[in-house]
């Protein structure tokens, strides 16, 4: 059989045809990039299949194609939608409490199908989060492409002086730079675009391994970007710009990009509005995307927009800059070409620039460029030697590089004819696909993750349907004897067809647990998740389920995880020997609260351990393995036993058990409960009681397990 490959691009808006690039900041190079890879992996004769996962939007204000679960873009490539979150369009910014249920249905999805994928490329922190859950419950390997990076755009913002709250409100920064960190722990390959990423950006992340990286430049669509259009293409250029300019046929500086910050074209702007210089020699030309209604925009495009309508206005520069509200994908090339028949330039003033893929379209329209002096353009320069390079973040030596690339026409000519040269050899997507696969399969031969939880173990399951998990130590420990006489009741009084499996969640040792259940006075449970959930004992085996050992095991050092951590003992206290286990280290905090995880999760990255601290109650904290956790003990009963999430029923109550609530299982959060649980009432299934003495039996009765 050929290969069988699954690419997670999760945010944004993405089609087979007529991509609305430059629709929003989530729709942009990187919508385009992933769909061509995918159609381009599908054209190979050695690839059976190619699935594209993304998000089922279900919204007036977008297209209904975004509300179809799936779409065949070409011979044996589909993008597949999944619902996840509220139904309409949501910003990439607003999607982390849902990615889990997005794991755990392509789970239940892969678990059916006849052949697992050979591996998983995640696009981004978002898909890289669920690509780690998937590649950890299911042994498939995992490939990353971070496009774009959180700590680069955090230190961008920082040093441009934007107030680091203000970073944290806008771009969710801390979860998406956890994100990455997580994703890069468990990838077996990073794919980078350029020499810079790869030994600069990545390498501020703790988890990052030089050995894992590749760079594979992105490739051009020879086809559509080439130097010479039909005849007619000027017409529909010229219609599109002749209400913005007088002199239609000056040289123009043309820009084509998303109207975000990082792509900093108010700069640009207020170049050429103070350069006479510039202002007589050309026109500028700023295709930014489409709209309609500017108020319809967000919040981050309105404001760039407004920022150049008032350069626009401030240097007086009408008939002289064109941003046209409408085009259509199809008419870029032609766009570029108008613009090399003109023998005028390509300008990239973005701050950051991972890539820059428009600067390859450009120079295959033979097209030269002025672009930012940072990663992609650095390489493509290096080997197109197709223009300059520009210090943007300094407006004067910005003024400076594009008056002196204007001013020499021979430059021009030879510029011209290297990158038109140099992007058919270096830039192809046949090549580019050809060393995606060279890569993939090279580096993943040996990585295979071997897992036996491919196969489920129905026949010999200790389970029933329906399991019910409860919390010993801040939950069932807490109740009245009145509230536990109606749990028991209600338990008593269940037939086999519903809840016929009690299991047991605690931070307590097996045998500590098993003492302090006995004073309860409840069924027997058929599993206990201890130790934090790096323990798992069936009742009858008496014994830990040693494919979950196995499992989180891999790259576990306890002793690391205490050297880490030995520098922080004014703010953190060893638990006593019997809170600690072969994979967890406990400790009890000096001060309560969550200000502390920040420092904890940097000592362990900057240690190389493979761990993750978990606090719970605000006091406890408790470091366990990377691949460990309550909430994926409870996903490996699932997988190792053949039972469904949506049968799982379980209590969270205090501070840290939004683990448990995040994903498929069925939740229901007693009236006493912590207030930071508060926040998750949107997840799809919570059940916050309201009566104090009945809220488990109420959640029993709402989710019908009773």
């Amino acid at each position: 059989m050929g290969l069988k490959l699954l690419h997670l691009n999760l945010h944004g808006l993405i089609r087979g045809e007529n991509l609305e690039l430059g629709r929003d900041a989530d729709t942009g190079g990187q919508t385009l990039y992933v769909l061509e890879l995918v159609k381009g992996l599908a054209a190979r004769p050695e690839v059976d299949q190619v699935d594209l996962v993304t998000r089922l939007v279900q919204d007036r204000r977008v297209s209904f194609d975004y509300s179809q679960s799936k779409e065949e873009i070409a011979p044996g490539a589909y993008i597949l939608r999944f619902p996840f979150g509220p139904k309409r369009y949501l910003r990439k910014e607003l999607l982390w409490p849902y990615l889990d249920d997005l794991a755990d249905q392509l789970v239940n999805e892969l678990q059916h199908q006849d052949k697992f994928p050979d591996w998983i490329h995640a696009h981004y922190a978002d898909a890289g989060y669920v690509g780690s859950l998937l590649s950890s419950r299911l042994g498939i390997p995992l490939v990353f492409t971070g496009h774009s990076l959180g700590r680069e755009k955090q230190r961008r913002l920082l040093s441009a002086g934007v107030d680091h709250d203000q970073i944290e409100q806008n771009y969710s920064i801390s979860r998406r730079i956890d994100a990455e960190e997580l994703t890069l722990a468990h990838a077996n390959l990073v794919i980078t675009s350029t020499k810079q990423e790869a030994e600069e950006q990545y390498s501020r992340y703790g988890n990052y391994c030089f050995d894992k990286a590749e760079v594979v430049p992105p490739g051009v669509d020879s086809c559509r970007f080439k130097p010479v259009g039909s005849s007619s293409e000027d017409e529909v250029v010229n219609e599109i710009l002749e209400p913005f300019l007088r002199q239609r046929d000056l040289p123009p500086l043309l820009t084509i990009s998303r109207a975000v910050r990082r792509k900093n074209i108010p700069a640009l702007v207020e170049i050429f509005g103070r350069s006479p210089v510039l202002r007589e020699r050309h026109n500028l030309i700023l295709v930014l995307g489409c709209r309609d209604d500017q108020r319809q925009l967000d919040k981050q495009q309105r404001e760039v927009f407004q920022q150049i309508f008032d350069l626009v206005d401030r240097y007086n520069l009408y008939g002289k800059v064109a941003y046209p509200k409408h085009h259509i994908r199809e008419q870029i090339p032609a766009i570029y070409r108008w613009a090399a028949r003109r023998r005028g330039f390509f300008v990239n003033p973005a701050l950051t620039e991972p890539f820059g893929l428009t600067l390859l379209e450009a120079a295959a329209c033979g097209l030269p460029m002025i672009a930012t002096d940072d990663g992609g353009p650095r390489d493509i320069l290096s080997r197109c030697e197709n223009g300059l390079l520009a210090d943007v973040t300094d407006l004067d030596s910005f003024q400076d590089s594009v008056e002196e690339a204007s001013a020499n026409s021979q430059h021009w000519r030879s510029w011209s004819d290297n990158g038109v040269e140099a992007v058919s050899r270096h830039f192809s997507w046949d090549a580019h696909v050809c060393n995606y696969l060279s890569f993939m399969q090279k580096r993943l031969k040996d990585n295979i993750l071997t897992k036996s939880l491919a196969k489920v173990e129905e026949m010999n399951s200790p389970f029933g349907k329906k399991l019910l998990l409860l919390d010993l130590d801040s939950h069932l420990d807490q109740l009245t004897q009145e509230s536990l006489g109606i749990l028991r009741n209600n338990l008593d009084t269940v037939g086999p067809e519903k809840v016929n499996n009690l299991g047991v969640l605690t931070g307590r040792s097996f045998k500590a647990a098993k003492y302090k259940f006995r004073e309860l006075n409840l069924p027997i449970p058929t599993v206990w998740i201890c130790r934090a959930g790096t323990e798992i004992y069936y009742e009858k085996e008496n014994l830990s389920d040693c494919l979950w050992e196995k499992n989180i095991s891999l790259d576990w050092n306890r002793s690391g995880v205490e050297s880490a951590l030995s520098s922080l003992k004014d703010y953190l206290a060893l638990q006593n020997s019997d809170q600690q286990s072969n994979y967890k280290v406990s400790y009890l905090l000096q001060q309560p609260g969550e200000a502390i995880l920040p420092l904890v999760r940097k000592r362990l990255r900057q240690q190389g351990q493979a761990a993750l601290p978990y606090l719970r109650c605000h006091w406890y904290l408790d470091i366990i393995p990377l691949r460990a956790s309550r909430a994926e003990a409870i996903r490996h009963l699932v997988l190792r036993w053949g039972l469904s999430l949506n049968d799982i029923f379980v209590v969270a109550s205090q501070q840290g058990d939004a683990e448990l609530i995040r994903g498929l299982t069925a939740t229901v959060v007693p009236v006493e409960h912590d207030p930071c649980l508060e926040s998750l009432r949107a997840q799809k299934r919570v059940f916050f009681a309201s009566r104090p003495k009945n809220g488990l039996v109420d959640g029993l009765k709402h989710y019908r397990f009773s």
